[in-house]
């Protein structure tokens, strides 16, 4: 069994005191109500969420000013109209076994929906680095209300029952940008000095404190690093977080970056190693007297009792962690931390989601979260026969789920290996957790009863001899062939068969195709010392800088000066060189010894033919349906499940 003494060992924080030093830190969800309500869907979230076990759960952000909801549907703690819904949520945290605290919040100039309303405001009209616009300037009257406005909605948590507040002064939010010489370039009280532009965090502490007394815990989340040119060092911090402490903050919660910072760096991706940021609690831990909680990537309870045991932090924060697994510290404490579904920090579902305005919160590999109301505890009212074809992330979840519910499930799976093109996609650089994921799902359809047919593709015979009631059908997708005459030349090859070794890397390779696929074979290529050009027919790439993954694959490709061109198209292969048309111009690349085609890949649905004639009731889903990320695959082939 894990010991993980100094995990779950107990602290107490003014007069409260947590069982463990697990936090569950804020996370936006959009699950709340428009008008900022507290709704069925954000309680049932925060229930699964507590009762993982972690010490402490805060809340997603919640607005402390009616001009300052970031979204219409921001969780609310602005009027005392919203008392008795934030009651509500410190109950079923409670009632969880979790204590709760709720961050109060205001988002300044990083709205785009009050940018787009012209109510943003900031320190200073100067742009984000985010939305590109500037909010108006706070008067001094405006401050003033705001510091009012963040103790009245301390004083609403308290009444409505929660165990603490966090005032949120991190991420690029308006306190930060008060603290940043970015974005604060004022002449008056409240600018010039690091002191001085620091005024408006530490009256916000004050006046919390003074509406809250003097028992009641107060946590402070600040970025201890902004991580942007010219941004504010931890040794800024270092000087200031005496300061807080002094004003009322209990707990300092160090994250680190702002949303404009390069990488993503406040959600980090798996360029960052875990814990990368305890190094930076540790040195805001050498300055106060109070608990530090550390934050980055924490995956593996093990690493945070070492960072805690070793006295950088005092907690630790499982963010996306809580999302992927909120049974992750139980099955820790059980020993059976082998079994923990590890966080792959894709950011798919739980930050792209709501960045790219695609829904709700939700967890690109466990189809629970977001979907509490309608996730089925089962078990099925009617057990089935099931035949689920493809062993893919599709595959596999639905079998999962399937089993769970209490259905009798056979996989079938024509590759030797499961798991589909992510044994593909986790060859890349930075990208082994995904095949780690795979192995950890394919355990658990095993241990489900699941009887697996691995390297032997479904048939008409097949649907016969299993005879089942209803089939998933997850056989995902195969490369497109190329109908260009140079496809036909030897040093054309396509780029499945160079990532998995069947075909060896070429020293001067042109990738065909920018998006996804493309970009991480031409990672997968610079990894292995190829010289790589990538062409692309659209003006430019799908794979966007503003998201972690994108990010970092962006800049190896650039570190490497590697060569990317847009609107080209090959139009003949020679012996040693390339000719494309770029932009409308003949343009001849020399030298080329191999070109690598990332140009899509179509469904395989050989088994649909057999599946028609029988008349079964079938679903197509993952991307046997069309080109899926992870998260459309999983949720599809859970829902596939839930609907038999």
């Amino acid at each position: 069994m894990d010991v993980l003494e100094h995990l779950f060992s107990p602290i107490r924080i003014k007069g409260l005191t947590l069982s463990n030093r697990a936090v569950m830190p804020a996370m936006g969800t959009g699950l709340a109500e428009e008008g900022g309500w507290v709704g069925e869907a954000l309680l049932a979230y925060l229930k699964r969420q507590a009762s993982s076990g972690a010490g402490l759960i805060i809340t997603e952000v919640a607005a402390v000013h009616k001009d300052g909801m970031s979204s219409p549907s921001q969780l609310s703690a602005w009027d005392d109209r919203f008392i008795p819904g934030l009651k509500r949520l410190a109950e079923t945290i409670h009632g969880a076994g979790g204590k709760a605290a709720v961050q109060l919040h205001h988002p300044g100039r990083e709205s785009a929906w009050l940018v787009s309303q012209g109510r943003a405001v900031s320190a200073s009209a100067m742009p984000s680095a985010v939305h590109r616009q500037a909010g108006r300037e706070m008067t001094l009257a405006e401050i003033e209300e705001m510091v009012a406005a963040f103790g009245s909605a301390a004083a609403r948590a308290r009444e409505a029952g929660f165990d603490a507040v966090e005032v949120h002064g991190a991420h690029g939010y308006l306190l930060a940008q008060f603290l940043s010489a970015r974005s604060n370039i004022r002449q008056d009280a409240y600018g010039g000095s690091l002191e001085n532009r620091a005024r408006f965090t530490l009256e916000i502490l004050a006046e919390v404190r003074r509406r809250v007394g003097d028992d009641f815990p107060i946590s402070l989340r600040v970025s201890a690093e902004e991580a942007i040119k010219n941004g504010y060092l931890v040794e800024d911090i270092q000087k200031l977080a005496p300061a807080f402490v002094r004003a009322g903050a209990d707990i300092i919660h160090a994250s680190i970056g702002t949303h404009g910072s390069p990488g993503g760096i406040t959600s980090a991706s798996a360029e960052l190693e875990p814990g990368f940021n305890a190094w930076r609690a540790r040195k805001i831990k050498e300055v106060v007297d109070v608990p530090v909680i550390a934050v980055g990537r924490f995956q593996d309870p093990a690493l945070a009792d070492e960072v805690i045991g070793r006295g950088d932090a005092d907690l630790a924060a499982f963010g996306r962690q809580q999302l992927a697994d909120p049974d992750y510290l139980i099955k820790a404490r059980s020993g059976r931390s082998r079994a923990i579904r590890r966080c792959l920090s894709c950011n798919q579902g739980c930050i792209e989601r709501l960045m790219l305005n695609e829904g709700t919160i939700r967890c690109a590999i466990n189809p629970e979260t977001g979907q509490e109301l309608v996730y089925p505890k089962g078990p099925a009212k009617r057990p089935r026969r099931v035949l689920i074809v493809g062993a893919g992330p599709a595959g596999l979840i639905a079998a999962c789920e399937a089993a769970r519910l209490g259905h009798r499930v056979a996989l079938y799976e024509r590759q030797a290996k499961a798991g589909g093109t992510v044994q593909l996609a986790g060859l890349g650089p930075f990208k082994e957790g995904y095949l780690a994921w795979i192995d950890w799902l394919f355990e658990r359809v095993k241990e489900a009863g699941v009887a697996v047919h691995l390297g032997e593709a479904a048939s008409a015979e097949t649907l016969k001899r299993e005879g089942p009631e209803a089939v998933i059908l997850a056989t995902g997708a195969e490369a497109a062939p190329l109908a260009a005459s140079w496809a036909a030349d030897p040093k054309v090859v396509q780029a499945d068969d160079v990532l998995l070794g069947r075909v060896p890397p070429g020293q001067d390779v042109v990738v065909v195709g920018a998006g996804w696929t493309g970009m991480e074979t031409a990672d997968f290529l610079l990894a292995k010392g190829s010289r790589v050009t990538v062409v692309e027919v659209l003006d430019r790439s799908p794979v966007i800088s503003f998201t972690a993954h994108g990010y970092w694959l962006n800049r190896r490709f650039r570190d490497h000066k590697s060569r990317q061109l847009f609107e080209t198209e090959i139009q003949a292969v020679g012996e040693n060189e390339i000719t494309v048309r770029h932009k409308g111009e003949a343009v001849v690349l020399a030298p080329v010894d191999q070109v690598v085609t990332a140009v899509g890949r179509r469904p395989c649905l050989d088994l649909e033919k057999a599946l028609e004639e029988s008349s079964l009731k079938y679903t197509v889903v993952g991307d046997a349906r069309g080109a899926r990320r992870i998260i459309e695959a999983v949720e599809e082939g859970a829902r596939a499940a839930w609907e038999l």
